[in-house]
């Protein structure tokens, strides 16, 4: 089958601008003129752009779809904002599943209560235990049935990498932070291989009608009361369910030392041979996030005196990397404060630029670890939807951080100026999977219209607006950087390349800059099959 598009601007993210695209069996045939593609083949069906822009399909490099999945059929509050709503959502969930034994989910926004904690009493009018997961996926908000369930009191410890945030009298208000949360969310009913399955295949169908065609499950493994992923994965590949080009990202069991890389080994080996998915990567969490101090920052927080949690010893972290480097393993960071991003680029010393490193998150770094990312080869692996003024950013990350560290935040270009390689992810179901909201925040630094905080008093003032960057530079990350963390054969529209391929029904680069969200997918296709039309 010959197929041209024709009638708008391709966009290669390799050499500029095009004017058409001819694939033939699914795989990109030519890109030029179009007079000179229907010279090469007069007998073609025709995609018809309409004045659009047609990008290669997105990488997501840093992204959680079966857990999104799986809330997606669960209590989701992602959608709504505010005390009231998230009531109003939870009881109208209740209601319509008297049968569950919990209530559980998330979604919900730290920003929507004092200091960023709800309290356990705000879910004791439900008649059976909660745990419902904060939108960061960093803390739990639970009830006191399931408090007792689980059998926490004033008198249990905190976990070494977790907190229970307590009352005055120190009872446990509700709010389980980082490993906290596993205590309670173990109990919590297991998803099974179906609801996997499932959650999995409907991920893949709004993924791909954001025009995502391949992304990097960053946690592949056991985490926050989730079950491994690997199996769903390796059934999905099998079967030709999954369509999208994958990388899982082996989650590292930061309890653990080296003693688990050989089963880490086993586990990538049990995935060889799949057109699909791979299990290439290695996720290493180093740190938490800022609004509950439990970022690894430099000098202490402003409210709380602390310096936050290196959940990986830094010196045996270095040991770990290069030891996983040695095997040929990708190394995924995440890194939120400025000492555990530092302390990721020196794991990074030595190794091997090859294995495609890559550091995602990257709120906060110090001036001078900017130019460590292209001296050591490290990718920067964005999540740009967090770089804009709303409610959690200035009432919770702004005056705990304090200046001048406030100002070291999402340095993107300052990060381009010194040749660092940018690869993009959403991170969701931690914010929007829609990377051309990302691409919007990127080159504006405000909120897309229509987010949660479009409305918020400053969403439309540019948060540290020297750290934009050109939308060719933010689509470039989300396509071809995203793809080369992959290694992907997708992510840019070149001959010999995979026909993975998305017309959008506007060319943004036409449009202000203001107006970057308001674009959205008309197709989609993989391999030159459309997997979706809006």
């Amino acid at each position: 089958m010959t197929t041209l598009f024709r009638g708008g601007r391709v966009f290669t993210a390799l050499s500029g601008f095009a004017e058409a695209v001819l694939v033939r069996d699914g795989v990109i045939a030519a890109v030029g003129d179009e007079a000179d593609l229907v010279r090469q083949a007069p007998r073609h069906e025709s995609v018809d752009l309409d004045g659009g822009l047609l990008v290669p399909g997105f990488t997501d490099a840093h992204i959680h779809p079966v857990q999104a999945g799986l809330e997606r059929a669960k209590c989701d509050l992602s959608e709504v904002y505010g005390l009231d709503a998230y009531i109003e959502e939870i009881s109208r969930y209740a209601a319509g599943h008297p049968d569950k034994e919990w209530i559980d989910g998330g979604g919900w926004d730290m920003s929507a209560f004092p200091g960023g904690l709800p309290h356990r009493a705000q879910l004791d009018f439900l008649d059976r235990p909660a745990y419902l997961i904060q939108r960061d996926h960093h803390a739990a908000w639970v009830n006191t049935r399931a408090l007792e369930r689980a059998g926490i009191t004033k008198d249990t410890p905190d976990p070494a990498d977790g907190r229970i945030e307590r009352d005055p009298d120190g009872t446990p208000s509700g709010v389980l932070h980082e490993g906290a949360m596993d205590l309670v969310g173990l109990l919590t009913p297991r998803a099974t291989a179906q609801d996997a399955d499932d959650a999995l295949v409907d991920a893949q169908a709004h993924l791909f009608s954001l025009g995502v065609t391949g992304w990097q499950d960053a946690i592949v493994g056991s985490y926050a009361g989730s079950d491994d992923q690997l199996p769903t994965y390796l059934s999905a590949a099998r079967s030709g369910r999954l369509k999208a080009r994958v990388v899982g990202a082996l989650w590292w069991d930061r309890t653990r030392g080296a003693e688990q890389i050989p089963g880490l080994v086993e586990r990538r080996a049990s995935a060889e041979g799949l057109e699909r998915f791979r299990a290439t990567s290695v996720k290493i969490m180093q740190d938490g996030i800022t609004e509950n101090f439990t970022a690894a920052t430099l000098e202490p927080y402003c409210q709380c005196g602390g310096t936050g949690l290196s959940y990986v010893d830094p010196g045996k972290l270095k040991e770990y990397v290069r030891e996983l480097d040695r095997l040929g393993f990708q190394v995924h960071f995440h890194a939120i404060g400025e000492r555990a991003v530092r302390e990721a680029l020196d794991s990074f010393e030595g190794t091997d630029p090859a294995n495609r490193h890559h550091i995602a998150h990257l709120q906060i770094i110090e001036p001078s670890d900017v130019p460590r990312f292209a001296a050591l080869g490290v990718t920067a692996n964005l999540q740009p939807l967090w770089a804009t003024h709303h409610a959690q950013m200035d009432e919770l990350t702004l005056p705990f951080l304090g200046e001048p560290r406030s100002s070291w935040q999402y340095p993107f270009a300052d990060l381009l100026g010194h040749g660092t390689r940018f690869c993009a992810g959403s991170d969701w179901p931690v914010s929007s999977a829609d990377p051309l909201q990302g691409v919007h925040v990127a080159v504006n630094r405000t909120e897309p219209g229509g987010s949660v905080h479009a409305g918020y008093p400053t969403a439309r003032t540019p948060f540290l607006p020297g750290q934009r960057i050109g939308l060719a530079e933010a689509l470039t990350a989300y396509t071809a950087g995203s793809a080369w963390i992959n290694r992907s054969p997708a992510g840019v529209i070149e001959q010999g390349r995979p026909a993975d391929l998305v017309v959008l029904d506007r060319d943004p680069f036409t449009l202000p800059d203001s107006e970057i969200w308001t674009t959205r997918v008309r197709r989609t296709f993989v391999d030159g099959e459309q997997v979706y039309a809006g």
